[in-house]
Order: C-alpha cells, then sequence, then structure tokens
C-alpha cells in the first residue's frame, strides 16, 4: 500500500525526467531552432595541437617532479650526515682530551697507543664523510661565521681581534658550519 506522503518511486521519478529531457537536444543534435548550424568536429590538426600540447605539458611536469625529488633526497642525507657527524664529535672530542692528557706521561703504553689508533680512525671517518676541522689557529683573524668567541682578553702579541687560544675545535660538512670553533679573542 502506497501513502499519498511517500516519496516517487525511483522508476516514476525516471520517467518524469525523461520526458521533461525530450525537448532538449544531446550533444552533436541539432536542434529545431539551430536547423541551419551543424557543429563541426575539431580537425585532426587541432587534435594533434592539443595533444601534443597536453603531451608536453605532462613531460615537464614530470621532469620538475624528478628534479625535485633528486633535490629533496639530497638534502635529506645532508640532514642525516650533520646529525650522525654532531654525534660523533662529542667522541672525537673526549678523545683528543684523553691523548692531550696522557701524551707526556704514556707515550709507549700499549693503551695509550690504542686510543691514538682509535681517535685517529675517528678523524679519519670524519674525513671520509666531507667533516672537515675549521681552521682556528692562535694568530689567524676572528671570523664570527665560524668562530664563536666565549672568552676576550687583552694580550700585545697578538693583534685586534686575533684568536689568541682554541678551546674546543670546530666542524664543517661541506658548506655548512656544524659546530663552531670555541675562541678566546685578543684586544
Amino acid at each position: 500500500m502506497k501513502n499519498e506522503n511517500d516519496p516517487p518511486a525511483l522508476e516514476e521519478t525516471l520517467e518524469a525526467e525523461g520526458e521533461e529531457n525530450k525537448d532538449t537536444p544531446c550533444e552533436g543534435e541539432v536542434s529545431d531552432s539551430e536547423e541551419g548550424e551543424v557543429l563541426d568536429p575539431p580537425s585532426a590538426d587541432t587534435l594533434y595541437k592539443e595533444t601534443l600540447d597536453r603531451y608536453t605539458r605532462t613531460l615537464a611536469e614530470f621532469d620538475n617532479f624528478r628534479k625535485r625529488t633528486v633535490k629533496e633526497k639530497a638534502a635529506q642525507y645532508d640532514a642525516g650526515m650533520c646529525a650522525a657527524a654532531e654525534k660523533m664529535l662529542t667522541l672525537v672530542d673526549n678523545f683528543d682530551r684523553a691523548m692531550a692528557s696522557g701524551e707526556a706521561t704514556h707515550g709507549e703504553d700499549t693503551f695509550y697507543q690504542g686510543i691514538a689508533m682509535i681517535a685517529r680512525q675517528f678523524t679519519d671517518a670524519l674525513k671520509d664523510l666531507n667533516v672537515v676541522e675549521i681552521s682556528a689557529e692562535a694568530g689567524t683573524a676572528f671570523d664570527p661565521n665560524l668562530h664563536n668567541a666565549v672568552a676576550h682578553e687583552e694580550n700585545d702579541a697578538f693583534g685586534t681581534n686575533e684568536i689568541s687560544a682554541v678551546l674546543q675545535k670546530g666542524y664543517m660538512y661541506k658548506d655548512r658550519v656544524l659546530r663552531h670553533s670555541m675562541v678566546k679573542v685578543a684586544n
């Protein structure tokens, strides 16, 4: 039993729409009012040009995507290398301190020689990874891009803004500073 308030069935809706659309022409058909006008299909030359244009644009988009992906991978690799190298720098510092404290007293000791060998391996591994020490020797000019001044002293042996002592070595990866050299600046 069907109620008056029930929505119309799907078949009834489709039949009603079909009757309404009988008078409107479909694409490619000619309506009664446009009987003299016939739509020409696009020519083969026009289709060729459009397809070629679409193909060229798609090819260019793919090439840009490929180049962008290569750059992003290189940036991610460099960021990973920097993070790993920064973790290794504290180990290198500790080996340098151990060698400095034991060099005078334990020069012939095999334990000291083993520590020295491990320290050389660490510095060689960093060099292989393109991590280099920032040059900061006493008497060189202070560069705020590479050095971090943590102390100042008045010393006539050095000129203005010259490094008088290196407190901690700094390192760079390619053109990026991993850690600034901590230095004492004179005058």
